[in-house]
């Protein structure tokens, strides 16, 4: 039975589409590793890119937006920094 989510295993070794890995850059500069909602253009980031990334480990859920609650506002992961070639900040690694 097909699930959606990966395994464990098989998304350690994954690597993230170039869709993937262009909005995980994205959130490599940004304090705690904020991932954008919008893309350079104000366009809204596919939902399906968000959810690939969480379910793989590279992202996960931060913050709820009472206002947006709808929203999924999402930060790297230490593996996520790990998938598009960056060193996570010591902070990242911890549960803030």
């Amino acid at each position: 039975m097909k699930t959606g989510r990966k395994d464990a295993e098989s998304s350690a070794h994954a690597r993230p589409t170039p869709v993937q890995a262009a909005w995980l850059k994205r959130g490599v500069s940004q304090p705690g590793g904020k991932l954008p909602l919008f893309d350079n253009d104000g366009k809204a980031i596919s939902r399906r890119t968000i959810i690939s990334c969480i379910e793989a480990g590279w992202a996960e859920r931060w913050l709820d937006n009472p206002v947006k609650p709808d929203w999924l506002v999402c930060r790297l992961t230490p593996e996520g920094y790990d998938a598009v070639g960056s060193e996570a900040p010591k902070s990242a690694s911890s549960t803030d």
